[in-house]
């Protein structure tokens, strides 16, 4: 779990930003491995846009984007932008965003786990889709979530 002082971040190794760029890569191109886009969200402090692969969650009738790694550069953009656009080949999707409050993460973290674990298991410190809900509850902090709105 995060200090109060310092929220978690854990910084991906250079294999995990070799593979990040060539799944970027592969979603330029229209391939899209499991589900993988690429995201590109506004710098806060550039103003340029900033592109990531993200894994796009579907849970109920909502789409989300979870930070598997923390509070992120992407998600303190994400923070100011309120959107940004998700691309596989030529199909980009504008969105907006909202930040969920860590009260109403549970079944998102577990589905996403269900779903993404053997890619994100790393970053959740022990915590897994088979983890007690109190034990995802109490990583909550440290794993944002935004739930996505395309628009038409």
């Amino acid at each position: 779990m995060s200090s109060s002082s310092s929220p978690y971040y854990r910084k991906g190794s250079p294999m995990t930003v070799r593979f990040n760029s060539v799944v970027g890569w592969l979603a330029r191109h229209g391939i899209s491995l499991a589900g993988m886009a690429e995201m590109s969200v506004r710098g806060r402090t550039s103003g340029q846009m900033q592109r990531i692969p993200v894994n796009p969650h579907v849970y109920e009738s909502g789409q989300y984007l979870v930070s598997a790694r923390g509070h992120s550069q992407w998600v303190r953009n994400m923070r100011v932008a309120g959107g940004g656009e998700l691309r596989v080949g030529r199909t980009v999707r504008a969105f907006t965003a909202v930040e969920l409050p860590d009260d109403e993460k549970l079944p998102i973290l577990r589905t996403y786990l269900e779903k993404w674990g053997w890619e994100v298991n790393q970053y959740f410190q022990g915590v897994t889709a088979k983890s007690s809900d109190e034990e995802i509850i109490a990583a909550a902090p440290d794993h944002p979530v935004f739930r996505i709105t395309v628009k038409s």
